[in-house]
């Protein structure tokens, strides 16, 4: 307290100043128009300034917000995108077949998730999300980007899950190229990560380079219609009797932050379904 005392005594004549400043500083905007004018002015613009800056901060960590939601509308949009272009083609060849197909990407939940750990150079990349078990994310289910496809669940943990991507020497997902019925199954070799193979496409397939390959909907893990990437280049497989196909990957893997893991209940009770009335027509003919 004495510190106080001597302080103030001992800078009276500066605090006297400061005061007598602040107090003729208000009486001058007080009972000047063209000061008050001034006055109000500055803090308007002040005010507006401080305003800009707060919204903009605000507006930058909303951003993964945004981003989530643009993952979410980008899978959505690209499963309607497929949907429209079956039904198009549908007006000319096998018309109920190539609706229903259609018809399967409605319907799914996605789980929105970020990326926290993810490698690309290695022969056998894994990629850890922030979802996990109680989040509703199962062991097998597909993941996908705004991009393309990303990947399956390997294993699922409480709060994180990791996904075997296609970027793992391991990974093995059926895919057709465009509307047709040809289809293969996707392998990485290491190498490029925006390079991968689609193996066992048949020799009487017709199809022309940078057509575009989706999954095929023939598993649990995806619907059909899921981009995966474009036609590069052909080759004969070592054996002769089917093509082997090197396309580029639609998914950027080095710069993976928001995916989608897809739901995939209903699909998978399709396929039961399929599969219990294949095993009862069996049991019929013997």
């Amino acid at each position: 307290m004495r510190n106080l005392v001597e302080f103030l005594l001992k800078n009276f004549h500066w605090l006297l100043f400061v005061v007598l400043e602040v107090i003729g500083i208000v009486l001058l905007v007080s009972y000047n128009q063209y000061q008050n004018s001034v006055w109000v002015s500055s803090a308007n613009s002040l005010t507006g300034k401080i305003y800009e800056y707060s919204s903009g901060v605000e507006s930058y960590f909303n951003l993964s917000g945004v981003n989530e939601q643009l993952t979410r509308r980008n899978v959505y949009l690209e499963g309607k995108l497929s949907r429209l272009q079956r039904q198009l083609s549908a007006q000319t060849v096998d018309t109920a077949r190539q609706m229903v197909a259609g018809q399967r990407l409605e319907g799914f939940r996605t789980i929105a998730a970020k990326v926290v750990s993810n490698s690309v150079n290695k022969r056998d990349n894994l990629i850890t999300i922030d979802k996990g078990r109680a989040d509703g994310v199962r062991e097998n289910m597909g993941v996908a980007s705004g991009q393309g496809i990303v990947g399956v669940v390997f294993l699922v943990g409480k709060h994180y899950s990791v996904v075997l991507p296609v970027l793992n020497s391991h990974s093995n997902i059926s895919c057709t190229i465009g509307n047709t019925n040809y289809f293969g199954y996707l392998h990485w070799q290491g190498g490029y990560r925006h390079m991968a193979y689609v193996d066992d496409i048949p020799r009487h397939a017709r199809f022309k380079p940078h057509e575009y390959v989706v999954t095929s909907g023939y598993s649990s893990i995806f619907p059909p219609g899921l981009l995966v990437g474009q036609i590069r280049y052909v080759f004969n497989s070592p054996d002769g009797l089917s093509y082997r196909l090197k396309i580029q990957l639609a998914t950027d893997f080095a710069n993976l932050r928001d995916v989608c893991v897809i739901d995939n209940s209903n699909l998978q009770e399709q396929i039961d379904i399929r599969r219990a009335a294949e095993d009862s027509l069996k049991v019929r003919q013997e």
